[in-house]
């Protein structure tokens, strides 16, 4: 259930950065969208990864 609610946390944070300030850049959005996922998984792998089994 943790990990569910991490990922849509995740989205939650995509969707809403990407309606609030790349509306209509699509190459700033998807490398902002990127750097985004990465630093969630980094964060994942760093801190939860054995939390939220």
């Amino acid at each position: 259930m943790s990990v569910v609610l991490y990922v849509a946390l995740l989205v939650v944070v995509v969707v809403s950065v990407d309606l609030l300030f790349f509306r209509y850049r699509f190459w700033e959005r998807l490398m902002a969208n990127v750097g985004i996922v990465l630093v969630f998984a980094a964060f994942y792998l760093r801190f939860l990864k054995d939390v939220l089994r």
